[in-house]
């Protein structure tokens, strides 16, 4: 039987829009956040296989979920974070919620408005927060600044791979009635370019987008763990950049993903603006749809 490592895709967690248990985290707490990621992408990767037919999928998620809850030791992802957990006694809850999405993932290819959309990014996001809040102790009032920023992640995710998931997926998360407002076809996304019309649907779906990373700007003040924060912050810096991209950018024909010179530029800005305002003990500041 093959394995569900064998059907990972090779992308990493350096292959990410966002730091991943990066070097700001503390060194006690990587591996255990390594090990959910290691699971997490593992069910990603086969949820969006592009030959593994839909069955055979629900069967591997089925598989590392009861591996997952002890049942089993062939899936080498799913023990390492079962015995990680065990160590901290944690339980399995987000990464079981990251299941649900995965599952939908494989049997829903279409949303019909925004909040089918925040309901999937529920399962496919906000679990991602909440399990490194409580690797670190945070109060779970952080939790929903976390959900905002990490649905914003997720939908940035979604307008920058639009094309790629109609193509390849056949799986389409622009609200359908948000194409239909603007007269834009779900078949445009097929083309080398976006229509006025599509282009128009997603330049408003990145002021969504806009709004959400707003909501979870507070998120890095809130958390009582110096290198967390920083961490955050630097993530928060990276959606914003990739969100004011997507407002002026055809994600179909331009470039909507940072480059390496970005990244290092944005991680240090970041780390300083977080490192100075905690001296002095600032709150954030608040950046209006418009400017974010």
């Amino acid at each position: 039987m093959t394995t569900a490592s064998e059907l990972r895709s090779g992308k990493t967690h350096r292959d990410e829009n966002f730091p991943v248990a990066s070097w700001l985290i503390q060194p006690r707490h990587r591996a255990l956040i390594l090990a959910f990621y290691n699971f997490v992408r593992t069910a990603d990767d086969i949820a969006d296989h592009a030959t593994l037919e839909a069955a055979e999928k629900l069967r591997y998620l089925d598989l590392l979920e009861s591996e997952l809850l002890g049942q089993g030791d062939s899936q080498k992802e799913a023990v390492i974070l079962r015995r990680a957990l065990a160590e901290r006694s944690m339980p399995p809850r987000h990464a079981l919620d990251l299941l649900i999405a995965f599952r939908m993932d494989v049997t829903k290819l279409r949303y019909e408005n925004w909040d089918e959309v925040i309901h999937y990014c529920r399962y496919s996001a906000m679990p991602v927060g909440r399990f490194v809040l409580d690797v670190h102790g945070e109060s779970a009032s952080t939790w929903t600044a976390s959900d905002a920023l990490c649905a914003g992640l997720q939908v940035n995710n979604h307008l920058q791979d639009c094309a790629k998931d109609f193509k390849n997926l056949n799986r389409v998360y622009l609200p359908r009635d948000e194409l239909a407002a603007v007269g834009a076809s779900v078949e445009a996304l097929g083309l080398p370019r976006a229509t006025p019309a599509l282009l128009q649907c997603l330049h408003a779906l990145a002021g969504k987008t806009g709004q959400l990373l707003d909501q979870g700007r507070p998120l890095a003040a809130q958390v009582k763990d110096f290198r967390l924060g920083l961490e955050i912050s630097v993530i928060q810096a990276f959606a914003d950049r990739i969100v004011r991209m997507l407002k002026a950018r055809d994600p179909l024909s331009e470039r909507v993903h940072l480059g390496k010179g970005e990244l290092l530029a944005f991680t240090l800005g970041a780390v300083a603006a977080e490192t100075a305002r905690r001296a002095v003990g600032q709150h954030p500041i608040s950046k209006s749809v418009a400017g974010a």
